[in-house]
């Protein structure tokens, strides 16, 4: 798939970073993965908003520019032969000297790559399994989890999951050292037990996703009650629904939850969709697609 590299369309094969780059050599990087509605990208300005405060606690000066971003998104769509697309845009923090810098990163590279995305109806969505991994989750390098280009965890536990005979598909559960529920491995994760919807609080670890902020908010609008907190991972085994959320997946509906040995039980006593979950699958789905729509 072509990519854009600084703000020009890129084949594979023209591909080139200095080896000195130190997002290659110190993982000094920060990405966002968002997807398009009809071609415009989803809540564009809250993954620039969260890039633009992460660069500046990593020193690197780069400024999103949003018109920029969706012009360059249209771009990209177009070079691919895409209506709509997964969309990565990164920015490493460009070459320097090897060594710890002590001064901020002044010329940033700005890298956005496009894949096709899997033909999705929520209404068709089949249930995940969530497994629980040994491997706990990494604490964060800062004072709060950045979307960066750190992933050796991520990594580790995929691996955990395919040497443990987890079926194709299903996603790892991290709990923290304390023994919390935190996240998935790509997902954040949510449960409703007696009505409430609930999910770990910030201070457990995780990435605070946008798409994890617009469901607190969508079943607010709702009149959804909603809880963040340290919990146990056995709260999710008896929850009446699950369900995990990304940018790229939107919500996706979990219909067994199980332990590190592959042992687990169905939420709610049944192996369906919940009518929570089902909801707020196709009301966040319309707030997307209401969102490209011509004003």
């Amino acid at each position: 798939m072509n990519f854009l590299y600084n703000g020009q369309i890129t084949r594979p094969e023209e591909a080139v970073i200095s080896a000195f780059d130190h997002g290659f050599l110190y993982g000094m990087g920060l990405f966002e993965t968002f997807r398009t509605y009809n071609g415009v990208p989803w809540l564009l300005d809250k993954h620039a908003a969260r890039l633009a405060q992460g660069c500046e606690r990593l020193g690197i000066r780069y400024v999103p520019d949003l018109a920029h971003m969706r012009k360059s998104v249209a771009e990209l769509l177009a070079a691919n032969g895409l209506e709509d697309g997964y969309i990565r845009w990164s920015v490493s923090a460009g070459a320097g000297e090897i060594g710890l810098p002590a001064d901020a990163y002044g010329e940033p590279n700005e890298i956005a790559y496009a894949k096709p995305l899997a033909p999705d109806d929520p209404s068709a969505r089949k249930g995940k399994t969530l497994r629980l991994l040994r491997l706990p989750r990494s604490t964060p390098e800062g004072d709060i989890r950045l979307k960066s280009f750190h992933y050796m965890n991520n990594i580790n536990a995929k691996r955990e999951l395919t040497s443990s005979g987890a079926r194709p598909g299903t996603e790892g559960l991290f709990l923290n050292r304390e023994g919390h529920v935190v996240e998935g491995m790509v997902s954040n994760v949510f449960w409703i037990k007696d009505g409430v919807l609930f999910t770990p609080a910030a201070s457990t670890g995780p990435l605070e996703g946008i798409t994890r902020e617009f469901v607190l908010a969508l079943a607010t609008e709702m009149g959804i009650q909603t809880e963040q907190g340290s919990y146990e991972w056995d709260r999710l085994l008896y929850a009446d629904e699950v369900f995990l959320t990304n940018s790229i997946q939107e919500i996706v509906p979990v219909t067994k939850v199980e332990n590190a040995e592959g042992r687990g039980l169905n939420p709610g006593g049944c192996n369906s969709v919940g009518v929570i979950t089902y909801n707020l699958m196709h009301a966040y789905r319309e707030a997307g697609e209401r969102s490209a729509q011509p004003q």
